[in-house]
């Protein structure tokens, strides 16, 4: 563990002074050993680990995500736009399309408009696939890792701030609707018809009854966003993890419907600590809707934004070879805070961005 005074190390110093780096050093240390532990982990479990390209003709078709393109210019001299990606996941799709079964990254992965304490626009995400095995084994994978992380840290506990987590105990599991009703005193099924289609009117009212604003131009998606970060996540994760599960099909780009339950998909969230920890999947593995999906989520960003991002269509021919298989994506730094303590993520990046 860190020393105490940690958080309140002077900022007017870059990371690359000597000083700071002296009080730096042994977070990273200990990072190095949680990466180690980790990999041995998953090495023991037969993964394969991968090293997916960054520069991607598309970084990824999420409404709310943003990405740092750049123009690759070939030997013709001609540009062609190509994007950083925000997560390894099509190549990793790709890979699974190929023939392999169990695979795992640890990735740097660029998101823009991202910068605060939880947020780099650089950061490392720890992703991995399993062929032919349901999602709730993604769910114990997490547990381990919690579990690891604390182990190569020396910690008891993990910590953000003024919030513990027990990494030792098991993790709670908790419906998405339950946890609103919960919190926020809202029926989140109520506003979600038999065929997974949304009423925005039904959950505004709600929402301004749960004490939070409605905007004019606020979807159902947005709603829902800002229903869960005002009043679920800030319970979530303390004394122990939390598994948040089965969220709205609507929420869901890449994920399969539950079977039965067209309103639902196979979609977790972890916290710990009230952070948000790692997103799993039960993945899409149909190409016709998957494209429906990205189409629908392009469009509303090019509403919201201004700007969408071009579709991956080697992925969408991948996914016809794809086999039944379940993902998650943790952010490895997060997961590095946490076990040491300390309350920003630069302090746990080797070299920071400036």
């Amino acid at each position: 563990m860190p020393p105490a005074p940690f958080d309140t190390l002077p900022l007017d110093r870059p990371w690359w002074h000597p000083e700071r780096h002296a009080d730096r050093a042994p977070v990273l240390r200990a990072r190095g050993r949680i990466q180690g532990a980790i990999r041995g982990w998953l090495s023991a479990r037969d993964f394969q680990e991968v090293d997916p390209a960054a520069l991607q003709v598309s970084p990824g078709n999420e409404t709310h995500l943003h990405a740092f393109g750049t123009d690759a210019i070939g030997n013709d001299g001609q540009a062609r736009r190509m994007y950083l990606h925000t997560s390894p996941e099509f190549a990793m799709k790709k890979l699974l399309a190929a023939g392999e079964t169990r695979i795992a990254a640890f990735a740097h992965v660029w998101r823009n408009r991202e910068r605060g304490a939880l947020h780099s626009p650089e950061f490392t995400m720890l992703e991995w696939y399993r062929a032919g095995e349901g999602y709730t084994v993604l769910m114990a994978d997490c547990a381990a890792f919690l579990r690891l992380a604390a182990e190569a840290a020396g910690a008891q506990v993990l910590r953000f701030r003024d919030a513990v987590c027990d990494p030792f105990a098991e993790p709670e599991r908790v419906p998405v609707a339950e946890a609103l009703a919960r919190h926020a005193g809202v029926d989140l099924m109520a506003t979600i018809g038999p065929d997974g289609a949304t009423d925005r009117e039904a959950l505004a009212a709600q929402t301004v009854a749960a004490g939070l604003r409605v905007g004019p131009d606020d979807g159902w998606s947005d709603l829902l966003s800002r229903l869960l970060v005002a009043r679920v996540e800030p319970h979530l994760g303390h004394g122990r993890a939390t598994i948040l599960d089965l969220y709205p099909a609507a929420e869901a780009a890449l994920a399969r419907r539950v079977p039965g339950e067209p309103r639902l998909a196979e979609r977790f969230e972890l916290y710990a600590c009230g952070v948000e920890l790692a997103n799993g999947f039960g993945e899409l593995t149909d190409p016709v809707e998957q494209r429906r999906r990205f189409e629908a989520d392009m469009a509303e960003k090019a509403r919201l934004y201004g700007e969408s991002y071009p579709i991956d269509e080697e992925l969408l021919s991948a996914l016809a070879l794809m086999p039944a298989a379940s993902g998650c994506a943790m952010g490895f730094d997060r997961l590095v805070m946490l076990a040491t303590g300390v309350p920003r993520i630069d302090d746990v990046i080797w070299a920071p961005v400036g």
